[in-house]
């Protein structure tokens, strides 16, 4: 089975479309920033290290410091795709950062896009 074409681009490469898709819609670099750090576990620093070596999105996903717990209560459709019964892991992982950027673009209060068991 060949590998979605998705899985070998440069994170840096889908990064500024988030960015822009965010920032269109009045939310900021910091807050796009945030959500991939709550996801991922990554920081300020190992972020930048990812945009600058051209680490692919599939190793991006394997690699991250700490996949948050709570990204399974993220739910809901994103590119017609219900995220949550999305089987291949690193596509699901792929979703759920598409979800989470969709949301922020939305309107969507931080708090809410970070979720949590509590809602906390």
């Amino acid at each position: 089975m060949t590998k979605h074409r998705i899985y070998t681009m440069a994170f840096a490469k889908v990064y500024p479309a988030y960015l822009a898709k965010a920032e269109k819609k009045g939310r900021t670099k910091a807050e796009v920033d945030e959500i991939i750090f709550w996801l991922t576990g990554h920081d300020e620093v190992s972020l930048a290290r990812v945009l600058e070596d051209g680490t692919d999105i599939e190793t991006f996903f394997e690699t991250a410091p700490a996949l948050n717990p709570d990204r399974g209560l993220i739910k809901g459709v994103v590119c017609g795709v219900r995220v949550e019964e999305v089987e291949e892991e690193t596509m699901r992982e792929i979703r759920y950062l598409d979800k989470l950027i969709d949301e922020l673009a939305k309107g969507k209060a931080m708090e809410k896009i970070c979720r949590s068991p509590t809602g906390a």
